[in-house]
C-alpha cells in the first residue's frame, strides 16, 4: 500500500509539470531539455569514420575501469578479504562496501610507485608537449607490464602464448598485453586461491571441535555455526586478524 502511494504521487507530480511550466512567470528558470538528432549528415565517410570512432571511444571508457582493476593488484586483495569473510562465516559483515573500498585504497598503496612512474616517464611529458599521444600510450604500458610480469607465472603466461602461437618475447616490453593481462589475473586467482585456504584452516579446525563437543553432548538440533562463530570472532580478534592479512598481502607484492 505504501509503495502503491508513493507511485501515485510522483505519477500525479509528473502530470502536473506542464501545468507547472504554463503557468511560470517568464524570468523563472525552467529545467532544461535535451534534444538527440539522429542522421540529417551529407553521409560522407569521414562522418562516418568519426562517429565510428566516438562510439568505439565511449564503449573503451565504460569497460576502462575494470580493465585498469584487472592490471593491479585490486583482484588478489579483494578475493583474499572475501575468504577472509567467509571464513568467518559473519554474513555480510563487514559489507561489500567495507571490503571494496579497503581493496580499492590498499590498491592505490600498492599500486603507488607504479604509477608514479607512469606520470614521471607519460603523463608529464605529454602534458608538456614532448610525447604523442601515441608515444605516451606506449610509455604508460611499459611499468604496467614491469609489475604485472613480475607476478605473473610462466606457465599461466605460456598458455596463452602458446595458444596464439607468438614467439618467446625477449624481454618484458616484448610481451603482449592481450597474453600478459589473462595470463596476471589467472595467476593473481591462484595466488589469492592460496592464501584463502590458509586462512580457513585454522577457522575449520574451530567448526571440528565445536561439532565434535555438541555431537558428545548429544545437542543435534543445535547448529553448530552458531556456537562457533563467537569462538571465531574470538580468535581473530586475539591474533589481530585484520593486521596479519592485510600485512600478508602487502608481503605478497
Amino acid at each position: 500500500m505504501k509503495q502503491l502511494f508513493q507511485l501515485l504521487v510522483i505519477a500525479a507530480v509528473l502530470l502536473a509539470i506542464p501545468e507547472w511550466a504554463a503557468a511560470a512567470p517568464a524570468n523563472v528558470p525552467l529545467v532544461p531539455t535535451i534534444d538527440l538528432k539522429i542522421g540529417g549528415g551529407s553521409g560522407t565517410p569521414q562522418e562516418t569514420s568519426s562517429a565510428v570512432q566516438i562510439l568505439l571511444i565511449l564503449t573503451v571508457l565504460s569497460v576502462a575501469p575494470a580493465i585498469l582493476l584487472l592490471m593491479t593488484s585490486f583482484t588478489r586483495i579483494v578475493v583474499v578479504l572475501s575468504f577472509v569473510r567467509n571464513a568467518l562465516a559473519t554474513q555480510q559483515m563487514p559489507p561489500n562496501q567495507v571490503l571494496i573500498s579497503l581493496a580499492l585504497f590498499m590498491t592505490f598503496f600498492i599500486m603507488a610507485p607504479t604509477l608514479a612512474k607512469v606520470n614521471e616517464t607519460a603523463v608529464q611529458p605529454y602534458m608538456q608537449g614532448k610525447m604523442t599521444q601515441q608515444q605516451a600510450l606506449e610509455a604508460a604500458v611499459v611499468p604496467f607490464k614491469e609489475f604485472m610480469a613480475k607476478q605473473t607465472r610462466e606457465k599461466d603466461l605460456a598458455l596463452f602464448l602458446s595458444y596464439t602461437k607468438a614467439e618467446r618475447p625477449k624481454t618484458i616490453q616484448d610481451i603482449p598485453l592481450s597474453a600478459l593481462v589473462p595470463a596476471y589475473a589467472i595467476s593473481e586467482l591462484k595466488t589469492a586461491f592460496q592464501i584463502g585456504f590458509m586462512i580457513f584452516i585454522p577457522f575449520l579446525v574451530i567448526d571440528m571441535i565445536i561439532s565434535s563437543i555438541l555431537m558428545g553432548m548429544g545437542m543435534m538440533m543445535l547448529p553448530p555455526v552458531m556456537i562457533s562463530l563467537p569462538f571465531k570472532i574470538l580468535l581473530f580478534i586475539m591474533v589481530d586478524g585484520w593486521y596479519l592479512v592485510v600485512k600478508s598481502l602487502l608481503a605478497s607484492f
